[in-house]
C-alpha cells in the first residue's frame, strides 16, 4: 500500500467511526469538496501535512492520532 492510499484507507476508517459524511468533513476541514475528493480518491499524490491536518481536525483528531494505525505499516514508496 502506497502513502496516499494509506491516507485515503485513513480518511474513509475516521468518517465512517465519525459517522461524517465527505462533504460535512471537507466543509468543517474548511477546503473545496474537489480538494478533498482529489485526496480521498488517490488523485493528489502530495496532499500536504497542511491539509492533512485540516481534514484530521474537521474528523475532531490530532495528526498524530490521524497517523496512529496499522495501515501506516509496511508501506511501499508512491510513484
Amino acid at each position: 500500500m502506497t502513502i496516499c492510499e494509506a491516507t485515503s484507507t485513513r480518511i474513509r476508517e475516521l468518517c465512517e467511526e465519525k459517522k461524517q459524511t465527505a462533504y460535512r468533513t471537507a466543509f468543517l476541514a474548511g477546503m473545496p469538496p474537489s480538494t478533498y475528493k482529489s485526496i480521498l480518491n488517490g488523485k493528489s499524490k502530495n496532499p500536504g501535512i497542511v491539509n492533512i491536518n485540516k481534514i484530521a481536525d474537521a474528523l475532531g483528531v490530532s495528526i498524530r492520532e490521524f497517523y496512529n494505525s496499522d495501515v501506516f505499516d509496511n508501506l511501499d514508496q508512491d510513484e
